[in-house]
């Protein structure tokens, strides 16, 4: 996996750091869709001397690279996934976890946009919002 990113950095005529293949590590190794502040908080014990500025930095060029996708779930901040497969995703309204979708087939619905808009269609994303398992149980605990 770093191989690859390795070579993909040098070949666009970026920079190999030890933060850089760190950060991609730590998205490839979660399911959580981090935000840039969770990832930083992550490697902050491992990489001290490392800021903020750049994990975002390092975010932009693998979204670059197309190693990364970036999530727009309705929070302050985005989200990031490694898994760059086109795939929706759910978030809890109530803790804020994020998860994938896999097996959901929106093709139908992507022809059906494309043919009433006229648009050659580049991409899209799907979000879906709702209680997760845990959530729920907790809330009818409550009740």
């Amino acid at each position: 996996m770093d191989i690859c990113v390795t070579t993909l950095l040098r070949d666009k005529g970026f920079k190999v750091t030890p933060q850089r293949l760190a950060i991609y590590s730590a998205l490839a190794a979660t399911k959580a869709h981090p935000s840039a502040e969770m990832i930083y908080n992550e490697l902050q014990p491992v990489y001290p001397t490392m800021s903020l500025a750049t994990v975002y930095k390092t975010i932009e060029i693998l979204k670059e690279l197309n190693l990364v996708q970036v999530l727009n779930v309705g929070e302050d901040s985005f989200r990031y996934d490694a898994d760059t497969t086109n795939h929706p995703h759910i978030r809890c309204m109530g803790c804020g976890r994020v998860d994938d979708l896999y097996g959901v087939d929106s093709s139908e619905f992507i022809k059906q946009v494309s043919s009433q808009t006229d648009y050659t269609l580049q991409g899209q994303q799907f979000y879906f919002y709702g209680m997760c398992p845990r959530c729920q149980k907790q809330t009818a605990a409550v009740s």
